[in-house]
């Protein structure tokens, strides 16, 4: 049975407006007054508009859960607060069959003023329960949330992450027929994020409905049997979450390359360097995102101008860099030079599941006898490792052991 219908839903923006809708202020109401014989000089802003989405269609099945992928900016969270009915589509229609729990923002659903309790109790007043249905989930709530201390205290006193475990708990505990969920999840810590996961399996199973938008494509593929890639308001793929994840990262995916550009030349004409640099995944294709379980192969063209440097000992010289720019480990290389001008090349293979998901770039030189060092190109071709999914990955993650999977060792 169908528990959403989604038929040619847009959202349009207008950049520069104050509000959309609503009741105004008798400030505003005078301001609009005196702006009317004006309304002709507004015309250039009347250009400024802007679809978030544009004839999104998609029906959902009672019990399916379904990601929502795409960069930021593609109208992900758009979606979901159409759904959740916290804003309205410009144009389109939506058919639902079933009571809706959203999980948007933090906070979203709550009162600052009010404590922990009466929160939970407001937010499934709100879901259209009654005091007694919400008393049976309470301590389900409560024990999930793991805010039990700080039950009667002011919610304004809470951190981020104890109103999102508060949140996500009314959430899925209060038994909506639809539980939709953004991408707040980041905002806990990983053994929660795990807990959330297995709840919102759980919520799947017993045939509730669950929409879930997330950049961790790893959750995506284990909670959902479909997916849907959204790009700049518009669906570019739906179907099966294996296929919908690999258009993502085609579509996500630039090329990692670092090129040396004409005329740019070295402070000493005669030091070797390196004319290009580039990244490639499994496939040969050129990319700058990775799924941690493929390998990743760095590809290496130098030229040594000059011809008495020739016969010396050299080395490429590889480190990965994490974010913060530090150095995590370095590969080196030998190679000897017979004839001039001599040009490299060389590919440099890291295996699959060896570095851990997370942002990295590399410091690349070449060496001559371990002492010199020439062309030095620090923090060149950004790439991004995601998370497959693989009970490996997330093992690593949960317990912060490091940013590379070492290989199996013996131990006797």
């Amino acid at each position: 049975m169908k528990i959403l219908e989604i038929q040619q839903v847009s959202k349009k923006f207008r950049i520069g407006e104050r509000r959309e809708g609503g009741y105004l202020s008798l400030r505003e109401s005078l301001l609009g007054a005196l702006e009317k014989p004006f309304q002709i000089l507004k015309k250039k802003e009347l250009q400024n508009d802007f679809w978030a989405l544009q004839d999104i269609s998609f029906d959902v099945e009672a019990g399916e859960s379904i990601g929502i992928i795409g960069r930021n900016g593609a109208g992900k969270s758009t979606l979901l607060k159409i759904l959740s009915k916290i804003t309205p589509p410009s144009s389109g229609k939506i058919i639902g069959r079933g009571r809706v729990a959203s999980l948007l923002e933090v906070g979203t659903g709550f009162h600052p003023e009010l404590t922990g309790r009466e929160n939970v109790f407001m937010n499934g007043s709100i879901l259209g329960l009654r005091r007694s249905a919400i008393q049976l989930q309470f301590d389900a709530i409560v024990e999930f949330s793991g805010v039990e201390q700080f039950l009667d205290t002011q919610l304004k006193h809470f951190s981020s992450g104890m109103q999102l475990r508060l949140a996500f708990a009314v959430a899925a505990h209060l038994e909506p027929e639809i539980l939709v969920i953004d991408e707040v999840l980041a905002v806990g810590d990983t053994e929660f994020q795990k807990k959330c996961i297995g709840k919102m399996n759980e919520v799947s199973r017993s045939g509730r409905t669950v929409l879930f938008v997330s950049h961790n494509l790893g959750a995506v593929a284990e909670l959902c049997q479909r997916a849907i890639l959204l790009e700049a308001g518009k669906i570019v793929s739906i179907g099966g979450v294996a296929e919908t994840v690999a258009k993502y990262l085609q579509t996500a995916s630039g090329a990692a390359v670092y090129e040396r550009k004409n005329g740019q030349k070295q402070e000493n004409e005669t030091d070797p360097y390196y004319q290009k640099i580039h990244l490639t995944n499994s496939q040969g294709q050129l990319a700058n995102t990775f799924f941690h379980n493929e390998s990743i192969v760095v590809h290496l063209a130098a030229v040594v101008p000059d011809w008495s440097l020739v016969n010396e000992y050299w080395k490429i010289v590889l480190s990965l860099l994490d974010i913060n720019k530090n150095r995590i480990f370095t590969v080196t290389q030998d190679f000897s030079l017979f004839f001039n001008p001599y040009k490299l090349h060389a590919a440099v293979v890291f295996p699959p599941n060896f570095i851990a998901p997370a942002q990295y770039s590399w410091y690349i030189n070449i060496t001559i006898l371990d002492r010199v060092e020439f062309d030095k190109i620090f923090d060149c071709c950004d790439f991004h490792i995601v998370d497959s999914g693989s009970e490996y990955a997330r093992y690593y993650e949960r317990f912060s052991l490091g940013a590379v999977f070492p290989p199996k060792v013996v131990v006797s």
